[in-house]
């Protein structure tokens, strides 16, 4: 074959991967700009009269107010919520220790200087803001300190399997074939430098509880930032600590009978250990990314962690 028609056809037989590469560098940009502006935690009281504390710029942009209004207004909760560095007018730049510790510091406050007993603090995320929030519980359970309640909205298991699921308008996979080869996820992980895996902190979670813990895990199935079956992953990853070694299907079939089918797309699994610990995951079917966080799922979720 002439070098040159060699050099069209290797150009030819590489555009679609090419193009396929440039197209997922232009369509993540929008997609992390997103997601680095919805992380949040935020720590919910039940307790006497306490300020609502809230930062001006981006913890109150889109829908978050109406979520904070949709725990306070009814009840005696309140919320305290902060802008993590970089954003708002918290200065510095965003990586996955720094996060961790601005949340750290929120609960820290919350708890040494407002003087609320843990119990009585629901931690609370959505989105990346379920790793914040699996993270700070875990640092507080390695210490023995247990929370009236852990609620993740619309989680995921760890950035690279997470990703590696990641559909562009819940169609387009954002890796294209590599999607498909999990020893590519394993290679992406190990270039990530956030990698925040969630799956394993809830394992210690469950782990180094000692008297109660009410975790509960709320997805919704048109969800086309980040697909619900993370849930799954999250759900087994916390529960199969309390079982030990068992098998998929034993472990499927073991979930089945503890799971209540509430409709098409509707489900509710409740999980109850010794010596008092009670995992919970809801799969609704409509709330998508964002809305699903002015759901009655989502208060009822916090309101569980105080009542049972």
């Amino acid at each position: 074959m002439a070098p040159g028609l060699l050099a069209t056809s290797l150009t030819i037989a590489a555009a679609p991967f090419v193009l396929y590469a440039v197209f997922l560098g232009v369509a993540t940009i929008p997609f992390v700009q997103r997601h680095s502006r919805s992380i949040s935690l935020a720590p919910v009281f039940q307790l006497p009269p306490l300020t609502m504390l809230q930062n001006a710029g981006h913890i109150a942009q889109g829908m978050r107010p109406y979520t904070f209004h949709g725990l306070t207004d009814a009840s005696s909760y309140h919320v305290l919520t902060i802008d993590y560095r970089g954003f708002g007018y918290s200065t510095g730049v965003p990586s996955e220790a720094g996060l961790i510790q601005d949340a750290h510091t929120a609960v820290e406050w919350a708890i040494n200087v407002a003087g609320v007993a843990p119990n009585r603090i629901v931690l609370l995320g959505q989105s990346l803001g379920t790793a914040v929030t699996s993270a700070v519980a875990e640092k507080y359970a390695l210490q023995g300190v247990e929370f009236a309640g852990v609620v993740l909205i619309a989680g995921f298991s760890d950035l690279a399997t997470m990703i590696g699921g990641y559909r562009m308008g819940g169609l387009v996979p954002l890796l294209g074939p590599f999607s498909y080869w999990p020893a590519f996820i394993k290679i992406l992980d190990r270039f990530i430098v956030d990698k925040w895996h969630s799956s394993n902190r809830l394992v210690n979670i469950v782990r180094h509880t000692k008297t109660r813990l009410r975790l509960s895990l709320v997805h919704a199935k048109d969800d086309s930032d980040i697909p619900y079956t993370e849930d799954n992953k999250l759900f087994k990853a916390a529960v199969g600590e309390l079982l030990g070694d068992v098998d998929e299907a034993e472990f499927h079939a073991m979930k089945e009978q503890r799971t209540v089918r509430k409709g098409q797309d509707a489900a509710v699994t409740t999980w109850k250990a010794e010596p008092d610990i009670i995992v919970r995951q809801e799969l609704v079917p409509y709330g998508g990314h964002n809305f699903i966080m002015g759901s009655s799922n989502m208060v009822m979720a916090v309101m569980r962690c105080f009542d049972e």
